[in-house]
């Protein structure tokens, strides 16, 4: 299964321009509001209509500019879940999962709707409207009829966004079951990282209509190559850099000397690490380790966020240069330790990027 993206489309504030070749994988994108990512599914689906490029799904041209090609969104095979659900309100739920059967015999029809209300936990469900539904029902009902007409592309667009922290886990977790025996491509917009990082192989950033980054969600979490998209994957930790040797770098708002891995790439101006990355140790004599001082805390259910002053205390409590996480059974264990504490950049964690 293959899908090859290259298309341009002026938008309001800026072109649209995405490209990527995807092989039967789930790929995330990611970008801030009104970057392009909806946009990106609308033109596939045929929703919108680029004004140059192609679209071509597992050989099939669905969109061609220069060959004025554009396939109508029923001869596609293109499966859409949105955020909003998008539900037929006069139809029951059998009769939305079916809605895109019509050509198909009753018997097919009815065989296609029992395999999606078994695989999507619907069973009892099937003659109520969708005014009777709970979100997350709602949104099952939506990938069911989404999956019926077996489609090539699956394109969901942040289908978990207006439900509350438990049923988006559930549902989460439901979709990558679903997505495990499914052989088609699938694209998923969503704004939550976590949830990008648990449910794709793949990821695609776009920032103001243009791919920024593009390769398997280890590579971008872990080495992602500007400054913009080590945003866009929640880091919280930069600083202006410059080389001193051939294994060493300064990080100039953090006041740090710091050993990196080589070899340093030519043209990079920051030096960041993730939160989650920054160790809090009793040894100050390792490398890459600084005194500091704690300016505020923030708390979730699970984690602490530690706002933190390097090398001096601080003056208020915005008086801080990183940010580390850590949860709370590790919070418990340093919270009343005297300062300075002491913070290690580890070497492995530190990624040099570009503007």
């Amino acid at each position: 299964m293959q899908l090859f993206v290259d298309i341009h489309k002026p938008l309001t504030s800026y072109p649209l321009d995405v490209q990527f070749n995807l092989e039967g994988k789930v790929l995330g994108i990611l970008g801030g509001s009104g970057s392009g990512k909806s946009m990106t599914l609308r033109c596939i689906a045929g929703l919108e209509t680029p004004k140059r490029g192609s679209i071509i799904l597992n050989g099939r041209i669905l969109f061609d500019s220069k060959k004025r090609i554009n396939l109508p969104i029923r001869s596609r095979r293109v499966g859409i879940v949105f955020q909003n659900y998008a539900l037929f309100p006069h139809l029951t739920v059998a009769k939305n999962i079916t809605y895109g059967l019509r050509h198909l015999s009753p018997t097919e029809r009815q065989q296609r709707l029992t395999e999606q209300i078994r695989k999507l936990q619907l069973s009892g469900l099937e003659n109520r409207y969708p005014n009777q539904l709970s979100g997350g029902q709602q949104q099952r009902v939506a990938l069911a009829r989404a999956l019926a007409v077996e489609p090539e592309v699956l394109l969901l667009d942040e289908p978990f966004s207006a439900l509350d922290t438990h049923l988006r886990h559930q549902l989460q977790e439901q979709l990558i079951e679903t997505l495990s025996s499914y052989q088609g491509v699938t694209l998923f917009v969503t704004h939550n990282l976590e949830e990008a990082y648990a449910v794709c192989e793949q990821l695609l950033i776009i920032s103001q209509g243009q791919v920024i980054a593009y390769d398997d969600k280890q590579s971008i979490f872990q080495r992602p190559a500007t400054y913009t998209v080590a945003q866009l994957t929640g880091c919280k930790n930069f600083s202006p850099a410059k080389a001193i040797s051939s294994n060493q770098i300064e990080a100039i708002n953090w006041g740090c000397r710091l050993e990196v891995i080589p070899p340093i790439p030519p043209s990079f101006t920051y030096a960041g690490i993730r939160a989650h990355h920054i160790n809090i140790t009793t040894d100050p004599n390792q490398e890459n380790t600084f005194p500091c001082w704690l300016a505020h805390t923030r708390e979730t259910p699970h984690r602490m966020t530690l706002y933190l002053k390097l090398h001096h205390p601080p003056t208020h409590s915005n008086d801080y240069q990183i940010q580390a996480e850590l949860f709370k059974e590790k919070w418990i264990t340093i919270k009343d330790r005297p300062f300075p504490w002491y913070v290690k950049f580890n070497p492995q964690s530190l990624f040099l990027m570009q503007p």
